[in-house]
């Protein structure tokens, strides 16, 4: 028996651009989930995909199937972008990423949600099965018990939330407008943080449209795109701006507000917003040396709460392997058991034909086939335990030959094998033709 096994793919901010991801999935999960679903070894298939990371994992019958599949949606990147995970290392790999411990922010709670929509889509389509399914609850539960049990996502790390965290020192977010420049990695964290504090809309200011809109797409809050090149446009309708992008000299001066915005959070570097800007009147601008203070006090604190959670881990994917481990077993089991109960089928009839006709009643049959069904039990139970002890140590070996040596099928050839006995007995030797070694 070969064991069906989980192959996965990771295109994430550990590897690869934003560009890249967003190439890999081509802002459509769905439609890629649907290809992965329509490859001929595949039987499961989940996808997931947030601002920093594009993941897909299939069951096939191999890993070498596997991992052919996916490889295949992403041919158009650059294959050192894309990290391919076999069996166990996909499975610890989800687990770390509901900790959020693969985020860009250790420990953000942002990623349960998305995880937890990504399996209902999954289940929905009906993509699931027996190997992602529990692997995929288990990554749920780690989520939720690593952040019940340790600090991990407690405080301020990032520096989008520390960005955000400054703005609502100055003025309260809730119902505010806020424009965003740049649509990257730290935009994207900063539009995430400002999702959860209310704000009343969000608009993206950047280079490429195409760009501001994918990370809109992704918003849970009131969002629109504007091109760099009206940048001006964008800072008069906001209350407050926050810059994460590249620019050659400062992209934002005294000269280019009429009536600034109460608060200018500038994360790029170098800076794109003139310091001058905080001498005008109401104006507060924060600058990276500001955000740096603000995380580095939670550094520290969730640094030690990452190796709480990869005990977690740990521990958890121990039951995730062994409960695998264990459903691999009992298939094998129960085949043993099916090609018993063919046996004791055909033994039970025979032997109550052979009974006097008269003595054949109920009672009679309830007597002969508990006998039977107790010898099953005694003869079994010691290739039962040996199997799963076998399943445990990866013994595959054991429970094919297992499977094969209990063959549901075998029964008849046994027969067959019997009849030919009483042949070569009824003529003293094999049937014609066939030379004896």
């Amino acid at each position: 028996m070969t064991p069906a096994t989980i192959s996965g793919l990771s295109v994430s901010h550990r590897s690869a651009s934003i560009e890249a991801i967003e190439q890999v999935s081509g802002g459509d999960p769905a439609a890629v989930a649907a290809r992965l679903a329509e490859a001929e070894p595949v039987d499961e298939v989940f996808v997931l995909e947030t601002c920093n990371r594009f993941e897909a994992y299939v069951v096939t019958p191999t890993p070498t199937s596997g991992a052919a599949v996916l490889s295949s949606i992403v041919e158009s990147i650059d294959p050192d972008a894309a990290v391919q995970l076999g069996h166990e290392e996909s499975l610890r790999h989800l687990l770390r990423v509901a900790a959020g411990l693969e985020s860009v922010v250790i420990g953000e709670d942002q990623i349960q949600g998305q995880l937890k929509r990504a399996v209902e889509d999954a289940r929905d389509r009906g993509d699931l099965g027996s190997l992602l399914e529990p692997g995929l609850m288990k990554a749920v539960h780690v989520g939720e018990r690593v952040r019940a049990n340790t600090a991990i996502n407690e405080g301020v790390i990032s520096m989008g939330s520390a960005a955000v965290r400054l703005a609502a020192r100055e003025r309260p977010l809730d119902g505010a407008h806020a424009t965003v420049i740049g649509a990257g990695e730290m935009a994207g964290l900063i539009v995430a943080a400002l999702a959860t504090h209310g704000v009343g809309s969000i608009e993206i200011v950047n280079r490429t449209i195409a760009h501001a809109e994918h990370l809109a797409a992704r918003v849970d809050a009131p969002t629109a795109t504007r091109e760099l090149s009206d940048l001006r446009a964008g800072i008069a309708a906001a209350d407050v701006v926050f810059s994460a992008t590249g620019a050659d000299g400062y992209l934002i001066t005294p000269a280019d507000v009429t009536d600034p915005p109460a608060v200018f959070v500038d994360s790029s570097q170098p800076r794109v917003v003139d310091p001058a800007l905080a001498d005008l009147p109401g104006t507060r601008v924060y600058d990276m040396d500001d955000l740096d203070r603000v995380t580095a006090s939670t550094t520290s604190s969730r640094a030690a709460a990452a190796r709480e959670a990869e005990a977690i881990i740990d521990e958890e994917l121990e039951h995730l392997l062994y409960l695998y481990k264990r459903r691999r077993a009992d298939a094998a089991i129960s085949t043993m058991y099916e090609a018993a109960a063919a046996v004791r089928d055909r033994e039970v009839a025979t032997a109550l034909n052979q009974l006097d006709a008269a003595a054949e009643d109920g009672e009679t049959r309830e007597v002969v086939e508990s006998m039977a069904d107790a010898i099953i039990g005694q003869l079994l139970a010691a290739p039962t335990r040996s199997l799963r002890d076998a399943a445990v140590e990866d013994d595959w070996d054991t429970i094919q030959t297992a499977m094969t040596l209990f063959d549901p099928n075998f029964s008849r050839a046994a027969v067959d094998a019997e009849t030919s006995e009483d042949d070569r007995a009824s003529t003293g030797g094999p049937p014609e033709g066939v030379v004896e070694d």
